[in-house]
């Protein structure tokens, strides 16, 4: 709700803090975007397991440069979940199979067990989308509110994982990565929004 509510407010913009925090960077392909479309619930196939990677927002932009696909995940007081370390112990062929394909997609060799899960998904529905909209840019964007300052460590310690750099503080660029290139973020939303209720459409 909070974050449908800070999306709600943005219109046909981003959020003004999201807009601020990739324009810090002055990196050109996330400078000046224009919001073309913002969906909820964007969900993504993986392969192995039953259940499919879910993006609370995929917001798709563009500037001269091309189309940016930002995948967000929005935490309101919220963890990440399970650790990798946790995914791998007893887990299913299914699931065996989808932590395989991650470490491959994100080009990690092995993560280390207490990078948390969610952070693999997440970026991996990034890349995956914005290769399907033919994106030059995908960003995997945390969305915080609230949100302890303990969860921020666990982003961190994904992106130091992934062997990415400081763009910005709250910023990393994955150099490895192009075609699409790939950004983590992590940006504080404005808490006022816990507040407000958003109408239930008819």
């Amino acid at each position: 709700m909070t974050t449908a509510a800070a999306w709600e407010a943005a219109g046909i913009c981003l959020p003004r803090e999201i807009e601020m925090t990739l324009t810090a960077t002055a990196r050109p392909p996330l400078t000046d975007l224009r919001l073309l479309l913002a969906l909820p619930e964007w969900r993504v196939e993986l392969p192995g397991g039953r259940t499919q990677s879910a993006t609370d927002v995929l917001a798709l932009c563009r500037n001269e440069l091309g189309l940016c696909a930002i995948a967000v995940e929005a935490k309101v007081l919220e963890d990440f979940g399970p650790t990798v370390a946790e995914k791998r112990s007893g887990s299913s062929d299914g699931q065996a199979e989808r932590l395989r394909y991650l470490h491959e997609l994100l080009g990690v060799r092995h993560f280390a067990g207490e990078i948390r899960y969610q952070l693999l998904h997440r970026t991996a529905s990034a890349l995956l989308t914005a290769r399907e909209f033919h994106a030059a840019t995908a960003v995997m964007m945390i969305h915080a509110f609230d949100t302890p300052a303990d969860r921020r460590q666990d982003f961190d310690a994904f992106a130091a994982e992934m062997g990415a750099v400081v763009a910005v503080p709250g910023v990393y660029h994955v150099p490895r990565m192009a075609a699409p290139s790939l950004y983590l973020a992590w940006c504080d939303g404005d808490a006022t929004f816990r507040a407000v209720n958003v109408p239930k459409s008819c």
